[in-house]
């Protein structure tokens, strides 16, 4: 006689709730499916003359999607940039990174490792567009972002050069200056309009 036919997971859980199974047909149909539906499932056949057991595996599959951007960065020269995108997908991604659309490797003072790039010391030639690319076998996205490198004149304002009056003849007198700047300042000292040269004091 004509079979009846059921479905079930082969691991046990329970079929999803979302499921329509056609039971004319054979049919098992699952809507939106997701990576919890993935697995081991069997269709059952049997009728008065006995049953037999069809398995089928279901993977989950997706394309990368963003989890983590980057975003537009403003740095001053000499500083450290660093930027992290990650990616959901299945199977996982991969990343590389371009810069102003050419691959970036690393090397020296940029490191790659996974989704992160970090840039140390920076200069001006490292301005530009970044891209951070994710992609599995089922797709590939980019997320980019602009580093704008900047240079700081010396500025004194959070700098006090204090008075300093010697209370014991021969004593040492340690006057500091630290500017802000961006690149790194070279530095003169005057004594009224005389630039001072170094010597044995």
């Amino acid at each position: 006689p004509v079979p009846t036919i059921s479905w079930r997971r082969a691991d046990g859980k329970q079929l999803p709730r979302k499921a329509r199974r056609h039971r004319s047909s054979g049919l098992l149909e699952i809507p939106n499916f997701q990576q919890e539906d993935a697995g081991l499932y069997e269709c059952v056949a049997e009728n008065v003359r006995g049953r037999n057991v069809a398995r089928g595996q279901l993977t989950f599959y997706a394309q990368p999607s963003w989890t983590q951007q980057i975003r537009d960065v403003r740095a001053a020269i000499e500083e450290r940039v660093s930027w992290e995108c990650r990616a959901s997908g299945r199977p996982k991604p991969s990343y590389r990174w371009l810069k102003d659309g050419e691959p970036l490797l690393p090397q020296g003072r940029v490191q790659l490792e996974q989704g992160s790039l970090t840039i140390a010391n920076v200069s001006l030639s490292d301005a530009g567009m970044y891209q951070c690319v994710a992609e599995n076998r089922h797709g590939v996205i980019f997320a980019s972002a602009e580093l704008s490198v900047i240079a700081i004149g010396p500025d004194f304002s959070k700098t006090l050069l204090k008075k300093l009056t010697l209370v014991k003849v021969g004593g040492e007198v340690i006057i500091e200056c630290k500017p802000k700047a961006s690149p790194r300042p070279t530095y003169s000292w005057k004594k009224g309009k005389d630039i001072l040269r170094e010597n044995d004091r």
